[in-house]
This record gives C-alpha cells, structure tokens and sequence, in this order.
C-alpha cells in the first residue's frame, strides 16, 4: 500500500510536457495569406500606435525639447509636476467639466430618448433633428457657440434679456466659463441618446404589459423596468463619456485658449501648450502617462462599482 501510494506521488510529480502542434504546410500558407491581408493594418498600428506608444513613455523620463537629443533625467518630469500649480489647475478643471457633463449628459441623452420611443407621427424627423448637432465637426459647433454665448450679441442673453433674466458672461466670466462649456455639450448628445433609443426598443413588452396588470404607473414602469434594463448601454456610454471628458481639448482651445484667468485650461490643452508651444516634449509625455493612469483607475473604479448597479438581462 505504502509503495504504491509513493509511486502514485512519483508519478504526479513528474513534468507533463505539452509538445507545441506544428503546422502543416497549407496552414502555414493560410496564415501567411493572412498577415499579407492584414499588413497595412499591422504597418500602421506599428508605426502611428504602438511606436509612439512606446517613445512616450521614454521621453517622459528625458527632457527634451525637439531641438537636442532626449536626455535622461528620470522621474524629475513626474516630480515638477507635483510641483506645477497650472497642472493642479487644469486637472481641476477637467474633473470640474467630467464630474458635471457626464452625469448630465446621461440623464438628458436618456430623457430625449424617452421622448423619441414614443409613437407619435413624424418621430423619424424628430430622431434626425436631434441626432444632427452630434455629427457637427467640433471646430464648427465651437464657432457657432461662440456667437450664441457672445455677452452682448449673443441669441442666449437676448433671450434671456426678453425674460427679464441678465445674461452672465460666459466664456468671458471664470465663474461662467466651465458652466458655458457644459452647456455646449449638451447639445451634441445625439450620439449616445441613439444607443439608448435603440436599447430602449430592444426592451420585451412582456415586461410593461405585466407591469400594467399589476397596475403600475407610467414613472413606477420606468424606474423599476426601463432604467434596470437600460444599464449596460448606461455604463457604456458612462465609460465613454468619461474619456471624451478627460481628453476635452477641441472647443477651449478654439473658444477660450485656456481662459479667462485659466479656467478653462484643460488637461489636454495644458498638455498641448507644452507639447507644441513650449516643446517640453518630455514633460508633455509626462503627463500624458498620468492622465492614462488617471482615466484607467476611474474606468477600473466603474467596472469594479458595476456590480452593484448594472442588471443583464441574462443572468
């Protein structure tokens, strides 16, 4: 008994060794064939992705400037950084703008979606008049809102005017500026308000049809049906949103360029500026790395917190 339980021992603790398959020749061509096919994609992830990539996060540990050969210096970008009050400010900044147009952009994308799954005569226009503003390149809707938030000549403080309301200074107040941006955003929520529509009508009747026998109202239907089964289409636009947010660069910089007074000096402007106005190439690089690190930790945060809130309708 005990020579066979020490040869069963033995025998387990010996290596298993797995011998790779080797392919035959007419797999070989197919993946050949294959990579041929895909070259152009690999050429260019290669070249305009991964290498990039990779020399960014070298120059973030070099001062450089383009203009001399990369210098290594360490983490001493990292700690100037700690020691930068325009980087405080513009991290400010963008998790002031992230923190209030994600949240808003979720309840008024699904709102208008809402508004949209009804069935009412011409609904089709209606879905093309709000889905329009969010296919606007971002450098014309930025120049129309600069008209309509103009302080003197502006559509929105003349109508404000004419309800008896004084119209603020937007982009031309620090206290308005961000607020101003806000706004702005709403109006191009057309793209994920079309996720959500089309989410919303993947919803079984069943459920409203039992819900309305068991005599539940039209906000009971909704908070209890349509919102958990609008759950993942909300994370995922969540998600989405929020990285849009942290890299928030094309309307200050073209509406605002950083002010007044900062305040509209986001992440990516600042990150910008020092890129290719001040050629801190290395200090730029610096801080695109800790935006990466900051937008995935909030991202793990969502996904971990996910759990909680998100409802499949598989499980």
């Amino acid at each position: 008994m005990a020579s066979s339980s020490k040869r069963l021992v033995e025998e387990t603790s010996q290596e298993i060794v797995v011998r790779p398959k080797r392919l035959t020749h007419q797999e070989k061509q197919k993946l050949i064939k294959g990579l041929l096919f895909i070259s152009p994609w690999l050429i260019g992830f290669l070249a305009f992705t991964l290498t990039p990539f990779a020399m960014s996060l070298f120059y973030s540990f070099t001062d450089y400037d383009i203009i001399q050969k990369p210098t290594w210096v360490g983490f001493k970008n990292f700690t100037e950084l700690m020691h930068d009050e325009l980087f405080w400010k513009s991290l400010y900044n963008t998790f002031y703008y992230t923190l209030f147009s994600c949240p808003l952009g979720v309840v008024v994308g699904v709102g208008i979606a809402l508004l949209l799954n009804l069935k009412v005569k011409g609904m089709a226009i209606y879905r093309t008049i709000f889905y329009l503003p969010s296919i606007v390149p971002f450098v014309a809707s930025s120049i129309l809102w600069l008209w309509l938030l103009d302080p003197q000549f502006g559509v929105i403080n003349a109508l404000l005017e004419n309800l008896g309301i004084p119209g603020p200074g937007w982009l031309v107040d620090p206290q308005w500026s961000k607020p101003a941006l806000i706004l702005m955003g709403l109006w191009g929520v057309g793209g994920p308000m079309i996720i959500y529509l089309a989410a919303l009508q993947d919803i079984p009747n069943d459920l409203y049809e039992s819900a309305d026998i068991d005599g539940a109202t039209w906000w009971q239907k909704i908070l209890f049906i349509t919102i958990p089964m609008l759950t993942p289409v909300i994370l995922f636009n969540l998600i989405m949103g929020l990285i849009g947010s942290f890299q928030y660069f094309t309307q200050a910089y073209i509406m605002t360029r950083g002010g007044p007074n900062d305040s509209t000096l986001f992440y990516a402007l600042y990150l910008y500026n020092n890129a290719f106005s001040y050629f801190h190439m290395g200090y730029a690089s610096a801080m695109a790395w800790i935006l990466f690190a900051i937008v995935m930790s909030v991202t793990l945060l969502i996904f971990k917190s996910s759990a909680r809130w998100v409802y499949y309708g598989g499980e």
